[in-house]
């Protein structure tokens, strides 16, 4: 399927990549980074980030990035090294499930031939053993939580959520879930077994968003299954991807043989007689079979939209109105990743809990306007946090 590979092409980290089943043993943690256009060109600065780099326009901004061992059809019930998976999404903000888009590769994760095996079936699997995963969790504890209920000792959102709180799922998506299934106002000794897997599968779906990686998807018979499973999956996220083709640019780029910014649809050859013909062979097909087919290699472009598009964060910069520099210097040194509808305070309280206690305002170093603690945050904001001593 491609899934240490794609790791590898995230990260650069050096995992097990081989052509049997399931190379992941343990879990990998790397660093990805995701794209923002770096503020420091508008105010004609050359930025010094603390973590992460600049390439090109961009500022690359570090994200952790966790590669765990292979799901099979019952996992849930410990088949395989499912209970290693699913300990591992715990804490997850959103799962990329990499599949074999050119369809040659079966469930066990065993080579069967280019277009023999259809790769919805690994979608809606994970599906199925993810929701079965927070159903069993119910049904260990349903006893104890329907006496709590009728009790009304807590509202039920809250007994749910301190039996669900392991997995990084908040009272609010179980409320929302709750009364988007008509659950709210039911007694819990009244649910169903329908019941308790329906809620299982709304709050997972609405805690646990899933993108897909269609990797391999230069290969023959990969086109064609995208568009499947484009129509198929309207609601979801998913980007072709080459991941053999990314890592063989990002080292070609680090190589010095090619001028190579991730993300983008193009490369530039620096020397063109540095370069053997299996290299230019290998080159020409990545461009012929991954660029020009679908734009990008998609490795870049997927950890931009579950981070962006998905999780709906936003980038915002800290810097002083009269002065972008810290004090040992360096321009615009670091960036935040923050959800969506955070406010001035919270960007506060990000950069230090102090500065979030004593705040007064924030000012806009492009406008020089100031907010106060309730101001929304938007993608790409540069502000100064003014706060007492």
């Amino acid at each position: 399927m491609g899934k240490s590979s794609l790791f590898k092409a995230m990260t650069l980290v050096d995992v097990a990549i081989a052509e049997y089943p399931f190379t992941t043993i343990e879990a990998n943690k790397g660093i990805g980074y995701v794209r923002v256009e770096d503020p420091g060109y508008e105010f004609g600065v050359a930025s010094n980030p603390r973590y992460g780099f600049l390439k090109g326009k961009y500022r690359f901004v570090p994200i952790e990035i966790i590669d765990v061992p292979g799901l099979v059809p019952g996992a849930h019930e410990g088949r395989g090294l499912g209970n290693k998976f699913l300990d591992n999404l715990r804490q997850a903000d959103a799962l990329i499930l990499v599949i074999d888009a050119s369809g040659s590769t079966n469930e066990e994760g065993e080579f069967i031939g280019y277009g023999n095996y259809d790769p919805s079936k690994d979608i809606d699997f994970l599906i199925r053993e993810l929701d079965m995963w927070i159903y069993s969790i119910l049904e260990r504890n349903w006893n104890k939580s329907v006496r709590l209920d009728v009790q009304k000792i807590k509202p039920k959102e809250t007994i749910l959520h301190e039996i669900l709180s392991g997995l990084k799922i908040s009272e609010k998506d179980i409320k929302c879930s709750l009364i988007e299934l008509g659950l709210e106002d039911k007694s819990m000794q009244n649910w169903s077994n329908d019941d308790k897997k329906r809620f299982a599968s709304m709050v997972r779906e609405v805690s646990k968003k899933i993108a897909i990686a269609a990797n391999k998807a230069d290969l023959p018979s990969a086109k064609e299954n995208i568009e499947m499973l484009k129509k198929k999956y309207k609601e979801m996220l998913i980007v072709p991807t080459s991941a053999v083709a990314e890592i063989a640019l990002r080292k070609a780029d680090k190589n010095g043989i090619i001028e190579y910014i991730p993300g983008e649809g193009h490369f530039k050859i620096i020397d063109d007689s540095k370069l053997n013909e299996k290299q230019k062979e290998g080159l020409k097909y990545i461009e012929e079979k991954v660029l020009k087919v679908y734009g990008n290699t998609g490795v870049q472009n997927i950890l931009d939209k579950v981070v962006f598009d998905v999780l709906k964060y936003i980038a915002v910069f800290p810097a002083g109105v009269n002065k972008l520099a810290d004090k040992e210097g360096r321009v615009l040194p670091d960036c935040f990743l923050l959800p969506t509808g955070s406010t001035a305070l919270d960007f506060a309280r990000a950069i230090h809990e102090d500065f979030a206690k004593n705040f007064i305002k924030v000012i806009d170093a492009r406008t020089k306007r100031a907010h106060g603690k309730d101001y929304i945050l938007k993608h790409r904001d540069v502000l100064e946090v003014i706060f007492g001593r």
